[in-house]
């Protein structure tokens, strides 16, 4: 009779380890299907099939869409973190299942692009947590909102869709945007909402913002701007002019960009143009009143009727300031009257002048000082070829330095005046065109040519005259023809044909002595010549008397003719 061995006890464990040895070393680490077998003392029994059971506290069944009301039999599914613990039990935990349920499902919607739903559930430092079903993500702060978010509170604890922008599930990490899915649905409303909309359309809107630029129009649910230039046809320097926040405004929508999905808006478009038949309102030459609203470095703008400007240039705002700004010369909200100088309707733009509206100084001073008039100014400024002199209608005069004085050169005829003196001046010339007014003051000393005059008192080149000397000068002698004649000057080399007769020493104040007129300088006072004189007495002695040719000697000669005279 054959007998039966009956298996011992390590038999029995050995054929355990064989049938679950090699699986239990495959549990760990995965998400298993156990079933309820007992609850006791707020803790749930659960079989997965090893060795022995777990226990799972019931706080982590009660989380998410899991039922509070755990009962025996129910089937589950857990992570098996351990197959035994040092008590011989398996240590097993329902929240790693949810995360790791979690993180499957979130890597699928990640790679398709999908949105996720989560709860916003704590802050952290730079953003805050999100609960997506079981997985924690990281919700940075600028990705909260479209704007800034003062206040998250009322966004705590509710479900609302996030779009993953990155995920490592090895490390655990993942980043989520509301701001991205927020922009994405508004960009799709946008779309809609653009697509009702056409250029030209008149729509009502509600001023949102203003900048120095423009303002921002919410035309229910989307914005177009209103650039501060399509306000009105009338200069506005500043929106606030016109609108203000809260404000609703009827406007035309000028242009949609279809790419960018911008709206241009517009308010002057609404108002009749302003510029048609400006030319035929505005003729060029005609004189009209405008107020000054702009001053820039080139010029002032100056507003002849709403929406209606036109700007004078630097070069057109004055006859006498040159080179000054416009700034010095006019202010803001000043009234002027102004000549329109030229009309180009179809780039909007009317060039006006303000010296045109008033008279030509130099023309009005050419009426009222004619040449010969004697005029007093003062002496603005002294340049090495002559001096100008500030004249009554705001314009200046110049003696060139030749008209300064008699008988002296001009640089030292420049170093008798100076600056800020007052002068009299007789007017030489007066070139309207060339804005020119040429004065003397030499032709205001005694016995002076008028100005405009023939030759000065009656006198023709080679007049033999006697004058009498009023001055001694280095450079010659000031001499007077006459008693009461022209004054005249002799030059140091006009006193004698020898160098012994040419020193002015040898005359005195009130000598007389005869000289031959040479010539007039060009304000018509005569140069006299004693040499030039004595070289002609010779020359007529010796056409009347002979010749030292004929044997007599220019002693005999001369002395015949002063014995005939």
């Amino acid at each position: 009779m054959a007998t039966t061995a009956n298996p011992t006890r390590d038999d029995f464990a050995k054929l355990l380890d064989e049938q679950l040895g090699g699986a239990e070393g495959g549990f760990e680490g995965r998400v298993v299907k156990g079933t309820v077998t007992g609850i006791e003392n707020g803790m749930a029994l659960i079989d997965v099939g090893l060795k022995s059971e777990g226990r799972i506290s019931l706080r982590e069944f009660s989380r998410g869409d899991d039922d509070q009301t755990l009962n025996v039999g129910d089937e589950v599914e857990v992570f098996v973190d351990r197959v035994e613990n040092s008590e011989g039990e398996a240590m097993l935990s329902r929240d790693r299942a949810r995360r790791e349920a979690a993180w499957d499902k979130l890597e699928s919607e990640f790679g398709e692009g999908k949105r996720v739903e989560g709860r916003i559930f704590g802050r952290v430092k730079g953003g805050f947590t999100v609960d997506l079903d079981g997985a924690v993500a990281f919700l940075p702060g600028s990705q909260v909102d479209i704007r800034p978010v003062r206040d998250v509170t009322p966004l705590m604890d509710m479900p609302q869709p996030f779009q993953i922008l990155k995920m490592d599930r090895r490390r655990g990490n993942i980043v989520v945007s509301r701001r991205a899915v927020l922009e994405e649905t508004r960009a799709e409303q946008r779309s809609e909402l653009i697509d009702k909309l056409s250029e030209g359309q008149v729509i009502d809107g509600v001023v949102k913002n203003i900048t120095d630029y423009g303002a921002f129009v919410d035309l229910g649910g989307i914005d177009g701007l209103l650039h501060v230039t399509d306000m009105s046809y009338k200069r506005v320097n500043h929106p606030s002019e016109v609108i203000n926040i809260g404000d609703t405004v009827t406007v035309q929508i000028v242009r949609i960009n279809a790419d960018t999905q911008r709206i241009s808006l517009g308010m002057k478009q609404l108002e009749s143009d302003p510029w048609e038949g400006v030319a035929a309102k505005y003729p060029v030459g005609a004189k009209v009143s405008g107020t000054v609203t702009n001053i820039t470095e080139y010029g002032a703008f100056v507003e002849l009727e709403a929406g209606i400007e036109g700007l004078v240039h630097v070069s057109e705002m004055s006859w006498t300031k040159k080179n000054v700004h416009p700034g010095k010369i006019v202010s803001t909200s000043q009234e002027v009257e102004v000549m329109v100088l030229e009309v180009d309707s179809e780039k909007r733009r009317i060039s006006l002048g303000l010296k045109q509206a008033q008279r030509n100084p130099w023309e009005e001073f050419a009426d009222k000082h004619p040449v010969g008039t004697v005029v007093e100014g003062e002496v603005k400024n002294a340049t090495e070829f002559g001096l100008f002199i500030g004249l009554p209608g705001d314009v200046d005069g110049m003696v060139h330095m030749s008209d300064i004085a008699w008988g002296i050169s001009g640089e030292d005829a420049l170093a008798l005046h100076r600056k800020g003196e007052q002068v009299n001046a007789i007017v030489l010339d007066v070139d309207v065109e060339k804005e020119r007014i040429s004065l003397g003051m030499k032709q205001l000393e005694k016995g002076a040519p008028a100005a405009g005059g023939a030759g000065a008192g009656g006198l023709k080149k080679n007049d033999v005259v006697t004058v009498t000397v009023l001055e001694v000068r280095d450079g010659g002698l000031e001499v007077q023809a006459g008693d009461d004649g022209a004054t005249g000057f002799i030059k140091r080399s006009d006193l004698g044909r020898d160098r012994d007769e040419q020193r002015p020493d040898r005359f005195q104040v009130g000598q007389k002595v005869d000289a031959l007129v040479i010539g007039f300088d060009r304000s018509k006072k005569p140069n006299f010549s004693i040499k030039a004189r004595q070289i002609a007495e010779e020359k007529q002695a010796v056409e009347q008397y002979g010749s030292s040719d004929s044997g007599a000697s220019l002693g005999d000669i001369l002395g015949e003719a002063l014995k005939k005279q």
